[in-house]
């Protein structure tokens, strides 16, 4: 399962049926997990752990060293769950002591060609990070996010799960769950609502959501005013409970 032209250091830790294409380089301090296809031309470093079934394509650079001028030399490590597809061209670097030291991606995510993960992002499960997608250091993205094409996510921003982001927005501030966005700088327009539809969500989750939104962003009220409304209503719904954890999750501020 391992083509004769790829170097395969002896320390790596391989399924035995992990398939790995021509002149791709597996270093040492690697795992890679049951069912994984490593095309050709990719290069992973360690300490990086790859789960089940995922699929890396062409020219990928998976664990390298992050670009922060910080960073010396240190073992940081990134891990990556099951089932995921990586397209061409992308760069997940893992993590540095200034922060957990880790970069760490979920499960089922979609990352089209070119998408960039910094140190220690954080991505959650079911995402979807289309082409040229940059997500910078320190980042943390819920499950079931949707970044569109050439989206920019600064350092440190937090994006709730469900979220949606238009294609090209400069990403920089927190966007809460569930609510689509788009622009330069990133605004708000409205609540995923088709997304949360095809997830299964309640109709009355869906509509107390919707309500949330009024209050977070049609009332003129502060976030901290928001917030004392929406969380009697957290206590009810869990849905509306994300909401507002995604809210108090940064400390950025959220979009507006």
């Amino acid at each position: 399962m391992i083509d004769p032209r790829a170097i395969v250091d002896p320390a790596a830790r391989l399924a035995d049926d992990v398939e790995v294409g021509p002149f791709s380089i597996i270093g040492p301090d690697v795992e890679i997990g049951e069912g994984t296809v490593i095309g050709p031309h990719v290069i992973v470093r360690g300490p990086t752990r790859i789960g089940k079934n995922n699929k890396i394509f062409q020219f990928a650079s998976i664990g390298e060293e992050c670009q922060d001028k910080k960073y010396a030399g240190e073992p940081t490590t990134l891990s990556i769950g099951d089932n995921n597809v990586i397209r061409e061209a992308c760069t997940f670097h893992r993590g540095t002591v200034q922060d957990a030291g880790h970069t760490q991606v979920g499960n089922h995510n979609l990352f089209m060609v070119n998408v960039h993960v910094a140190h220690d992002a954080i991505i959650g499960d079911h995402c979807i990070l289309a082409n040229d997608t940059n997500v910078a250091g320190h980042v943390n993205i819920g499950d079931y996010v949707i970044l569109g094409g050439a989206t920019q996510v600064h350092q440190f921003c937090h994006i709730g799960a469900h979220s949606m982001c238009g294609a090209g927005s400069v990403v920089l501030k927190d966007i809460p769950a569930y609510v689509m966005s788009q622009g330069y700088p990133v605004q708000p327009h409205g609540i995923n609502i088709e997304g949360l539809k095809r997830r299964g969500f309640a109709k009355a989750s869906i509509n107390r959501l919707r309500a949330a939104y009024k209050t977070l962003y049609r009332q003129g009220l502060t976030l901290e005013e928001a917030l004392v409304q929406l969380e009697p209503v957290a206590a009810e719904d869990e849905a509306v409970a994300v909401l507002v954890a995604s809210l108090k999750a940064g400390n950025r501020g959220i979009i507006r």
